[in-house]
């Protein structure tokens, strides 16, 4: 009989071969049970690899490669030459208008106006007369051209190439005084990325947040990405904000980062400039000395038709009264900020009706029109009898709640839920009574979160839905609907998010037609986009490269089924509005502009918070609704 092996000691001891080599079964046993176990590993190390090549494959997909065409997502699109600085007026401008350019009023004329190869040296002041204010065309085929932009890997390029970390403007940087620019007309300025060596970028994809901000005025610059690692943004403001205004550019995301699945593990977020300029008012006698009217066309206040149009809105936050210093204005015992009387007029044309009804201290939004700020007798008068339908994420459940309590006098509703249909009754005129449902979209199940589109899988959802076109002798008079901030969440892509929003827009359309079969005249529907998250949400799954990807793929989905365009929708474009107080917490807590006032402690660890944000969206939503 021979020995049997001996055992196999560990470092601490313990035994690493087991006692069982007394029979040939034993072994045989043994062998197998062996066996097993390593294929079992095998198998469980290569679904491993695999689960983390399926990962990176997710998050390189947004990475590989440049943009067949320019692209700024629901930006400016055009081109010009930077041998000849004539620039091409977009196509939403009248082509009837004659378009020159000239060399900026500032000391670095003469830099401004060489060429090179990025064309990130040209500076061009486009001239219109009348001057005409900033439209930002939608692009054509947009999901399409977003989806190829990150897709598409030009022959010849790596897929990774150096990462943007500073960007070159010449006709900006390095200046020792205040760049001058005249107000009303519409400036533009190039700059190339630059990679960590100083070189610069061939590829485009990077997220700019561009801020132009005054004492009485706050804008987004639109910006133009032209996919080659150059890029074009455009500034213009009103002769009568004339003053010291600060450009600031911030770098958030780089190479299309922001539209991953999980993107914060890539932010990036630096400020990249910060520059000074005079906004000088034109002399209203003899002009600017250059052949430019020396004002703008004056904005009217929005009607139907403009909310219709096929631009984005690129608005603008101007200031009229309030303290001289916004410190000034404190928040009361209610969390409220009252530093204007009520009846505060309007300063025309940025705005009529009572402006101090805000609680803003003096800042009111416009855009290619103006917006009436509603006295609550005209609210009512608009929305008496009519059946007001929403659809979408929490910032509804806000923008609802504040509507009633700020606007229609209803103090006593200090919240509502995610999900009801009930009748309001004005507290002066028992005779008028507005219907408002209001059916949240983040999840079929309304005390959960993070689906958004996809919840119109579930059936019971749909049904749900359905219910409310089909089973009572009316439908609703206007649909507000709107999706995105639990989409950041779902969507593992903008590819995947594009065919939620198809079938989202079939679903919709399909009740569009059960309502017309049934004799009924459809709601008109409006599309209100997806909030510029703020603060710290900046950075999350539902950042603002991401949301303002996903509001261009919904819109396109929403018009091509013509659900927008059927009894006089539109576009109500949030994303604008709440863009330039996106940087902090003073008006947001990252995914809501419109929290109930309080006074006590907010996200940045000051006394109350701001809520005019989405109380002039509330207004905004009246003005639509009520043009017809």
């Amino acid at each position: 009989m021979s020995q049997p092996d001996p055992v196999k000691k560990g470092a601490n001891g313990g035994d690493l071969e087991p006692h069982c080599r007394t029979n040939g079964v034993a072994s045989a046993t043994a062998t197998a049970t062996a066996t097993r176990r390593w294929v079992l590993g095998k198998l469980l190390f290569v679904a491993f690899f695999a689960a983390l090549v399926l990962l990176w494959a997710e998050d390189t997909s947004v990475l590989c490669g440049g943009p067949p065409r320019p692209l700024q997502i629901g930006y400016h699109l055009g081109s010009y030459s930077v041998d000849s600085s004539t620039p091409t007026a977009p196509s939403s401008m009248p082509k009837n208008n004659a378009t020159r350019s000239s060399s900026s009023r500032s000391s670095n004329s003469s830099s401004s106006s060489s060429s090179s190869s990025s064309g990130s040296s040209a500076t061009l002041r486009t001239k219109f007369s009348p001057p005409i204010w900033i439209s930002v065309p939608v692009v054509p085929n947009f999901t399409t051209t977003i989806i190829s932009s990150w897709k598409a890997l030009p022959v010849g390029e790596a897929c990774r190439d150096s990462p943007t970390t500073d960007i070159s403007i010449p006709a900006l940087d390095r200046r020792v005084s205040p760049l001058e620019l005249s107000a009303a007309e519409i400036h533009e300025f190039s700059f190339t990325a630059l990679d960590d060596a100083g070189r610069p970028r061939g590829l485009g994809g990077d997220y700019f947040e561009v801020d132009l901000s005054g004492a009485s005025w706050k804008s987004r610059p639109p910006l133009l990405d032209r996919g080659d690692g150059s890029y074009s943004l455009r500034l213009q403001v009103a002769p009568d904000f004339a003053g010291a205004f600060n450009l600031t550019i911030t770098l958030l995301f780089r190479s299309f980062e922001g539209l991953k699945m999980w993107p914060v593990r890539f932010k990036y977020g630096r400020q990249l400039r910060k520059i000074p300029i005079i906004i000088s008012r034109p002399n209203l006698i003899t002009g600017d000395g250059d052949g430019g009217a020396s004002s703008l066309l004056e904005l009217r206040t929005c009607r139907s038709s403009d909310f219709g149009q096929d631009f984005w809105w690129s608005g603008r936050w101007t200031r009229h009264g309030g303290k001289e210093r916004e410190s000034e204005c404190a928040v009361d015992d209610e969390g409220r900020y009252r530093c204007l009387a009520p009846d505060h007029p309007c300063q025309r044309p940025w705005c009529t009706g009572p402006l101090g009804a805000l609680e803003s201290d003096g800042w009111v939004y416009s855009a290619h029109c103006s917006f009436k700020i509603f006295a609550g007798e005209q609210a009512w008068d608009c929305l008496g009898n009519k059946w007001i339908f929403f659809w979408g994420d929490s910032n509804h459940v806000d923008t609802i709640r504040n509507l009633l309590h700020f606007v229609l006098g209803r103090a006593d509703v200090q919240q509502v839920p995610r999900r009801f249909d009930y009748n309001f009754t004005s507290p002066s005129n028992a005779s008028q009574s507005v219907r408002i449902t209001s059916i949240f979209n983040g999840h079929w199940n309304e005390s959960m979160n993070y689906l958004g589109l996809q919840s119109l899988e579930n059936e019971d959802f749909r049904r749900l839905l359905w219910k409310f076109f089909s089973t009572e002798d009316r439908v609703p008079d206007v649909m507000i609907l709107n999706s995105g901030l639990h989409d950041g969440f779902y969507w593992r892509s903008v590819r995947a998010f594009a065919q939620g929003a198809d079938r989202a827009a079939e679903f919709w359309a399909e009740v569009m037609r059960h309502v017309r079969q049934r004799g009924k005249a459809v709601p008109r529907i409006f599309y209100r986009t997806t909030i510029a998250a703020g603060g710290y949400g900046r950075l999350l799954v539902y950042n603002p490269s991401k949301m303002e990807a996903f509001n261009g793929v919904l819109l396109e989905k929403l018009k091509e089924k013509g659900l927008l365009s059927a009894g006089g929708g539109g576009v109500i474009d949030d994303f604008d509005m709440t863009f330039p107080w996106h940087y902090d917490h003073r008006c947001s807590d990252g995914m809501h502009y419109g929290r109930a006032p309080a006074k006590a402690v907010w996200m940045d660890r000051q006394i109350g918070h701001h809520y005019f944000v989405d109380l002039m969206l509330a207004h905004v939503l009246l003005n639509a609704i009520c043009s017809d």
